[in-house]
């Protein structure tokens, strides 16, 4: 629960005996018991952030390291992988501004 709170730096939401809920945006993020299993390259946090490239940089001074770092994909987001101290892979996404993601495409009718 450190991680979340003092290495990404999420807010906290409440707490209760053996977890911590944190905020993310309109969700919530719950980590809470353990567990001996180790996450599968399947198992994925995925988290937005504004700016990509300052959040790496943040990251860095804080010692985390990068599984892969900052680039644009094919699709045309900004991804970064890290890795939480249990293992989980966590994919950083940057939406740029001219992504359609960021644009209604709908059409009036």
């Amino acid at each position: 629960m450190t991680f979340y709170r003092d290495v990404l730096g999420l807010a906290i939401c409440r707490e209760f005996p053996g977890g911590t809920v944190f905020f993310l945006g309109q969700g919530l993020l719950e980590v809470s018991g353990s567990c001996d299993v180790v996450p599968t390259p399947a198992s994925e946090l995925w988290l937005q952030v504004r700016d990509l490239a300052a959040t790496a940089a943040e990251l860095a001074t804080r010692g985390v390291p990068a599984l892969r770092g900052p680039r644009r994909e094919p699709w045309g987001l900004d991804e970064m992988w890290i890795v939480d101290p249990d293992g989980l892979r966590i994919v950083l996404v940057e939406v740029p501004p001219e992504h359609p993601l960021r644009h209604d495409t709908r059409t009036a009718s």
